[in-house]
């Protein structure tokens, strides 16, 4: 094979390898000799048919698995021999015109990973900030699941509404002409007066409704609220009030617990306190993850793969176009985007160099995923299939080395990480969760690697700060555990054109959005893969088992 650079500037890299017909012509050879026993053909004892006739009936067949085992060797060799190590899968090109019994061109594209320099661990200095799971907190939340489950009784006759009853009316919305505008109707809508489902001014002007009333309302929809026609309209709501019932006594005892599927009130206290020394955990682990990674970032400075900024861009991008589809206005969400373009950009470009630096550092401190934590990591990915598609996805993982390092790399990344975590001064200081979240939150509280300054004051700094964040990491799948989780409210959530407030949040909003093939990615180039959500587990995407051929 003979092999000539084309280009060699920066990590970019071109050649040019030609493979010569006689070598391919052997391997040719060698397969029909191979085949050749195996052939049965009528007339012809088995394994004496000619050699001419086997070539003619398979000959096609296999020159095109003799020329595509030629060219793997041949970029195998090639990357060996000139010591690259490929960004992402090069780009192969077989010259236009190619014909058997000539010699094969082909053009091989690749950029390279960076020469990194020696990471500087040395002098590592990282605040934890903890917040203890005291006995208040678990009763504020064992309360908050007491309030959720709660018993709702019919009021006694002439009884007028209160804010925290439970109101259940039938009604039509109109425009102030009179006209009812088409998603303001609705029969048996459960209210809870005092819940903010509604849009401003609807529940408090229902307060004291009377079961069998009926009752004109006037509210004002929300200058942002979804369905434009009615945004910032003044309306009218003719309510026919069907029931008003009042709350029972929300305690905290053994009933509650059977109720939630649980033995005994200390079972589901110490459920709760686990869940929320969880919670608390995985906050402190991540604002300690983002001051590492923010030390890590002002220490070093290296090119990266365009390539691979590229990828980590059009992710980041996806996500935050599929967020903004859920805006009370997309377009004007999209416009903000556009004009923070660039900071998306320098965010890619930072999680490549971070992912880069933690395999350097990983590497050369022996952290390694075991071959027992990679089985465990393709068997939980694999759940999410089913049948067939479930084995086809392990051979998938087995047989390509990308998508093997896409799955090991958050695990890798997080082993890395917590090495880094033991060589560090750590000076660990009490705080409340409020200031951690706001740590968490604020811009210079996560790791984005940009100085970015709020120039547009009419915009929430908070708003944009987690927007931001959700843009610089990458959701870490795993098992949290037991999670403690309330019985379903008597007050059914019936979405309306009308009557449900704006910003009510929905899981889709929060979710990521779905990628369409696995990303071809070094194992490295996943940085800053961890959001630990304080909240709740998030579910992964389903996804589609790939093809294998043959």
């Amino acid at each position: 094979m003979q092999t000539v650079e084309t280009l060699n500037e920066g990590l970019k890299r071109a050649y040019t390898l030609t493979i010569a017909a006689k070598d391919i012509e052997a391997r040719v050879d060698a397969e029909l000799a191979r085949v050749a026993p195996q052939v049965r053909m009528p007339g012809f004892r088995p394994g004496k048919v000619p050699a001419n006739i086997v070539r003619k009936m398979h000959g096609p067949a296999l020159l095109q698995d003799a020329l595509n085992t030629s060219i793997q060797e041949g970029i195998q060799t090639l990357l060996a021999e000139k010591q690259l190590r490929p960004a992402i899968q090069p780009s192969v090109q077989l010259a236009d015109g190619y014909e058997p019994g000539k010699d094969a061109e082909l053009t091989v594209e690749l950029e390279v990973l960076p020469q990194v320099p020696a990471p500087a661990i040395e002098g590592l200095k990282l605040e934890k900030l903890t917040v203890p799971a005291d006995d208040a907190v678990i009763d504020e939340q064992l309360q908050k699941f007491a309030d959720q489950t709660k018993k709702w009784e019919d009021a006694e006759e002439g009884y007028a509404a209160k804010m925290g009853d439970l109101v259940t009316v039938d009604f039509v919305g109109k425009t102030m002409d009179g006209v009812a505008f088409e998603g303001g109707t609705g029969t048996d809508m459960a209210i809870e007066l005092g819940s903010g489902r509604l849009i401003p001014g609807f529940e408090d002007a229902t307060v004291g409704v009377k079961a069998g009333e009926e009752r004109q309302i006037k509210v004002t929809f929300p200058e942002d609220y979804q369905a434009k026609e009615l945004a910032g309209q003044d309306a009218t709501f003719d309510l026919t009030v069907k029931s008003v019932k009042v709350a029972g006594e929300a305690t905290v005892d053994e009933d509650l617990a059977k109720n939630l599927g649980l033995e005994s009130l200390e079972q589901l206290r110490g459920l709760v306190r686990g869940q929320i020394e969880s919670e608390l955990g995985n906050l402190t682990r991540t604002h300690m993850k983002r001051k590492l990674l923010d030390q890590l970032a002002a220490g070093h400075d290296f090119e990266v793969p365009p390539s691979m900024v590229e990828a980590e861009f059009q992710q980041i991008w996806a996500q935050l176009e599929h967020e903004a589809t859920h805006e009370p206005d997309p377009k004007a969400a999209m416009e903000e985007m556009e004009k923070e373009r660039d900071d998306y950009r320098k965010i890619a470009e930072r999680r490549v160099r971070l992912g880069l630096l933690l395999s350097e550092i990983g590497q050369a401190n022996g952290v390694e995923v075991t071959q027992q934590e990679m089985n465990r990591l393709i068997a939980q990915a694999a759940q999410q299939y089913r049948g067939e598609d479930q084995q086809r996805f392990i051979q998938y993982i087995q047989q390509e080395p990308m998508a093997a390092a896409q799955l090991r790399a958050p695990l890798y990344e997080d082993k890395v990480v917590d090495f880094l975590f033991e060589k560090a001064e750590v000076t660990e200081r009490e705080t409340t969760r409020e200031e951690l979240e706001a740590a968490i939150e604020s811009e210079d509280g996560f790791a984005t690697g940009t100085h970015h300054h709020d120039h547009d004051n009419h915009k929430p700094k908070q708003k944009k700060a987690a927007a931001k964040k959700k843009a610089d990491e990458a959701a870490a799948e795993g098992d949290e555990g037991d999670e403690v989780k309330p019985a379903k409210k008597a007050a059914p959530k019936k979405k309306t054109a009308a009557a449900p407030a704006e910003d009510e949040a929905t899981d889709e909003a929060a979710a990521p959005a779905k990628k369409a093939a696995p990303k071809k990615k070094a194992a490295a180039a996943d940085a800053e893969s961890e959001a630990e959500a304080p909240a709740k587990p998030k579910k992964a995407a389903a996804k589609k088992a790939p093809k294998t051929e043959g």
